[in-house]
């Protein structure tokens, strides 16, 4: 019996002037997780999304194989790509992990779930769209709450302060880790590691 096939999503915005924000980090950590594949992202057959496909686990007891996924459109319209990807693949829901950004976490801490709502994030929305279930597991990464009156919007579409780009490279990681315990471990296992 083949393993099944894992989509990792990483949401966020297209184009290098949205690269550094806050509500880009699932971007960035698939990049982590795409070096550690030792690939790059390329445009896939669907001309919606970039990815990169391999398997993560270590060499010699290589894991299941995962297809990283980069929308090429912006956040409120990423779900139709995800399903365009997922359908090529035939990768269920249930094996569908979106990386995002999460205002109600704060910042230097992850989440690990499965399904719920969508929280007012629109990546989070137009997947459940497009997928028809919200039934899929998510890598909450926390960016805290604006500070003082800031407006939620201008927060998450600006780019980390300069005392949290010290720490993000060590949250990227630790994101990146907890995805591959999830597609490797499991998601129990997974949220004792992380949901701390």
């Amino acid at each position: 019996m083949t393993s099944p096939v894992w989509l990792v999503v990483g949401l966020g915005n297209p184009g290098a002037d949205y690269a550094g924000h806050r509500h880009n980090v699932g971007h960035m950590v698939n990049d982590v997780l795409a070096e550690r594949l030792g690939s790059a992202f390329r445009r896939h057959k669907t001309g919606q999304a970039d990815v990169v496909e391999g398997r993560l686990g270590s060499p010699g007891a290589p894991g299941p194989r995962v297809v990283l996924v980069r929308p090429r459109t912006y956040m409120n319209t990423s779900g139709g790509p995800v399903s365009a990807v997922a359908k090529f693949y035939g990768v269920a829901p249930e094996h569908v992990v979106a990386i995002h950004d999460e205002l109600d976490i704060p910042f230097g801490t992850l989440r690990l779930k499965k399904g719920g709502g969508d929280n007012g994030h629109n990546g989070l929305r137009s997947m459940r769209a497009s997928l028809g279930t919200g039934d899929f597991h998510r890598v909450r990464v926390g960016i805290g709450r604006p500070p003082g009156r800031q407006d939620v919007a201008d927060f998450v579409l600006s780019n980390y302060s300069g005392v949290e780009r010290k720490e993000l490279p060590i949250q990227l990681v630790e994101a990146a880790d907890a995805v591959e315990m999830l597609v490797l471990e499991g998601l129990e296992k997974a949220q004792q590691q992380f949901n701390s």
